[in-house]
């Protein structure tokens, strides 16, 4: 089997990307994959790391400068134009686009030669790039149920689940001693996304200021680029642990009793499949607001609380959080619908699906 597959951007999109080709190479003996990115973003790192077959295509995502997105244009053509002679050469069965601008002339390109193609929608609310390219796509796999409703009703929407819950299933609880968290005690963590977030970090200081008062620990991962700003010139309590970084989230997750944090569909999928109650925070400055209408559906679950970031206030949320920590009856319900949640085998069910498609 032939195949290509396209996201990029962010982790959002790379990794569930890289879990449906792991999934591939498990079940295909005679694959050929490639994977076609962005020259500059993290994919241009991530895939060839992993040994996977990379092509590099120069596009930039539009914006509201007239003239940065006059020659975008000029750039997405030569993309197209390169995309249709890879796939004249490779010869896909099936071209994959799991989310990202890139994206855009991937799919482009393998409807013009008339390539079976599907793309993968992570979030609720799908991105523009996802919407515009649905029709004509022989599928769109969705993450959650309720998405169909927000493409037109010509499009052929498949429920799959996210293909990285998969892995955090077969995650083993992460140890807190590993960090020098006390076994004993119940441990709060918050977190604003892989590359952090300034913004949140700053209203999270004085939130901090309050917990020295409680008798649980609190971890907070800052995110790289944010974690200098963070510490400077701050004396956090003895029970809050401040890092940079942290490389098993999800696995600190299924060993944390509650986590404060952004409502990206990565985060959202972990925190579902860990089964760990959440207060999600969504992001108020991302495409179509979709960390809102994530944050949203879990909320309305009652798998989750959502506080908006314009109402995010520091006495508010202690109180919120010293609750949630004292086993209140909102925690008890919403870490039994948790446990009552069905995850899916989505890698699995993308699988199985493609071979439809490409069979019939």
């Amino acid at each position: 089997m032939n195949l290509i597959i396209s996201a990029g951007g962010s982790g959002g999109h790379i990794y569930p990307a890289l879990a449906i080709i792991k999934k591939f190479q498990e079940k295909e003996k005679n694959l050929n994959v490639l994977y076609i990115g962005t020259h500059n973003r993290m994919e241009n790192d991530i895939v060839p790391r992993e040994n996977i077959p990379f092509e590099a295509i120069k596009i930039y995502g539009f914006s509201k400068n007239v003239l940065r997105d006059i020659k975008n244009v000029g750039l997405l053509y030569k993309a197209y134009q390169k995309c249709l002679k890879i796939m004249n050469n490779f010869h896909p069965d099936i071209v994959i686009g799991v989310g990202g601008y890139v994206t855009m002339p991937v799919i482009m390109a393998a409807k013009k030669l008339k390539i079976k193609c599907v793309i993968h929608e992570q979030n609720m609310f799908p991105g523009k790039t996802n919407k515009f390219l649905s029709r004509g796509v022989n599928a769109v796999f969705t993450t959650f149920k309720e998405s169909d409703k927000y493409f037109a009703k010509e499009v052929n929407c498949i429920y799959t689940g996210h293909p990285c819950a998969d892995n955090v299933k077969n995650l083993k609880s992460a140890s807190k001693e590993s960090l020098g968290l006390e076994k004993s005690k119940k441990l709060l963590l918050i977190t604003s996304g892989s590359q952090g977030s300034s913004g949140l970090n700053t209203k999270l200081i004085s939130f901090l200021e309050l917990v020295k008062a409680t008798n649980y620990e609190v971890l907070v991962v800052t995110g790289k680029n944010n974690y200098d700003e963070f510490i400077k010139g701050q004396h956090f309590p003895k029970n809050v642990h401040i890092i940079p970084y942290l490389d098993n989230m999800a696995g600190f997750f299924k060993n944390c009793d509650l986590v404060i944090a952004r409502a990206g569909a990565g985060t959202i999928v972990e925190l579902l499949a860990s089964k760990t109650p959440s207060i999600l925070i969504p992001s108020p400055n991302v495409a179509n607001n979709h960390q809102y209408y994530n944050a949203l559906e879990l909320d309305n679950k009652k798998l989750a609380i959502m506080i908006e970031e314009k109402d995010l206030e520091s006495k508010s949320l202690i109180n919120k959080v010293n609750d949630l920590m004292q086993n209140s009856k909102e925690y008890i319900n919403i870490k039994n619908n948790l446990n009552n949640y069905q995850t899916v085998n989505a890698s699995d069910n993308i699988y199985n699906k493609i071979k439809e498609i490409i069979n019939e």
